[in-house]
């Protein structure tokens, strides 16, 4: 069956109509995102490509669930011991207090930092992500997700994030203030701009 050109453009405008915003499209690691790699003094680590692949995987559901404040999806993508540590119930009713958090983010990834069994945490592979997420009204989020698998079999949890808001009275330019960049709890690196 042929589609004539008004076919076409109906077509085609159905499948917007239908798509995903641009504003919950999911976080890549791209070229440009810086990345180190931390190892045990002796140990040569390199992260394969399916290490990268899932832990980007985790941190793109786990951000994008937060922005479609689906809390429950969330807090089950976090390690056990973090549940154990923050009951769903309190982690939640936190996250419902800073409701600017997430909200009509664009987040983009700014760093990777990968850590194989580092010292005084359960062994395994750890993915850093360090982020900024900015909004259409011009303030942004900035703050890190920490990602872990034990085993190659086993898929990457949570076990750590911070996040901070940044008010547009501390944005200048698109850019947090000097005296606000000390704060926060991300690298903002190249990120430091408001486009790569």
């Amino acid at each position: 069956m042929a589609i004539d050109g008004r076919g076409r453009i109906l077509l085609v405008a159905a499948l917007l109509a239908t798509s995903v915003p641009a504003a919950a499209a999911p976080p890549v690691a791209g070229p440009e995102v810086e990345r180190e790699v931390v190892a045990p003094e002796g140990v040569d680590f390199k992260p394969a490509a399916t290490d990268e692949e899932g832990a980007v995987d985790r941190f793109a559901e786990y951000t994008l669930a937060l922005a479609r404040r689906d809390y429950a999806a969330a807090y089950a993508m976090l390690r056990p011991s973090l549940q154990a540590s923050s009951p769903r119930f309190d982690w939640e009713a936190d996250l419902r207090k800073r409701g600017g958090l997430w909200a009509d983010g664009t987040i983009r990834i700014l760093r990777l930092t990968w850590y194989l069994d580092p010292a005084g945490q359960p062994s395994g592979v750890y993915a850093a992500f360090d982020f900024r997420g900015d909004r259409k009204d011009g303030t942004m989020d900035c703050g890190y997700v920490v990602v872990h698998r034990a085993t190659s079999a086993a898929p990457f949890t949570v076990v750590r994030t911070d996040t901070s808001e940044v008010p547009s009275d501390m944005m200048e330019d698109g850019v947090p203030k000097v005296d606000v960049l000390r704060q926060l709890p991300c690298y903002l690196g190249k990120g430091i701009a408001t486009a790569f």
